[in-house]
């Protein structure tokens, strides 16, 4: 999936090019945005995750020190991420945006990332140490090939990887734990963002 070719069916240019379709003809926006949805959507379960713990790395060890965090994470985390059939389609900053296909798999990646920096702090400086928080939703999602995704489950689960979860936490939405194998087993917390009230579930 993550080739960036640019004549990729669901490229970014054919979005731009759709999109400024709906600028020029705008008695056809729905058409347009059905062509849209249809070219673009996808049935997935999104992964986000964030690092925590930067600011004060930062302050005492320097940017580089940082720079080489985001380094590690990486270089633990995307092959973890392949290795449960994901599919990393952006890294901005001390995040990480992947697809899987079902939401078992992403979980699996995300309790393996957790265990495996669990593992690799014993053997780290108390200050330099890697943290994750990781949030996982499931729906309908606006996938441009190789660059970027959207859609009101990404948006959740930034939120849940970024905004609630502390480091180690595994959080699902709503939509995302209706998926999830029955035997795992979750807890349902209640948080308030925006002024809106998020039911979540939190991975045991």
């Amino acid at each position: 999936m993550n080739d960036g070719r640019s004549d990729a069916p669901n490229a970014r240019a054919r979005l731009d090019a759709l999109l400024s379709r709906i600028i020029e003809e705008p008695e056809r926006r729905l058409e347009i945005t059905a062509e849209i949805e249809r070219i673009f959507t996808q049935r997935r379960a999104v992964l986000v995750l964030d690092m925590s713990g930067f600011s004060r790395t930062t302050q005492v060890h320097g940017v580089v020190a940082f720079l080489m965090m985001i380094h590690q994470m990486r270089l633990l985390a995307v092959p973890t991420v392949a290795a449960c059939d994901g599919v990393l389609l952006k890294a901005e900053a001390d995040n990480l945006y992947c697809l899987f296909d079902t939401v078992d798999d992403a979980v699996c990646a995300a309790r393996e990332i957790i265990r495996q920096l669990t593992t690799v702090n014993v053997l780290l400086p108390a200050g330099r140490r890697l943290y994750a928080s990781i949030g996982i939703g499931y729906g309908d999602i606006l996938v441009l090939e190789g660059h970027d995704l959207f859609g009101d489950e990404v948006n959740l689960t930034s939120k849940l990887g970024e905004d609630i979860a502390q480091g180690g936490m595994v959080l699902l939405t709503d939509a995302a734990r209706a998926e999830l194998d029955p035997a795992i087993t979750t807890i349902e917390e209640r948080a308030s963002i925006s002024g809106l009230t998020l039911v979540y579930h939190a991975v045991s």
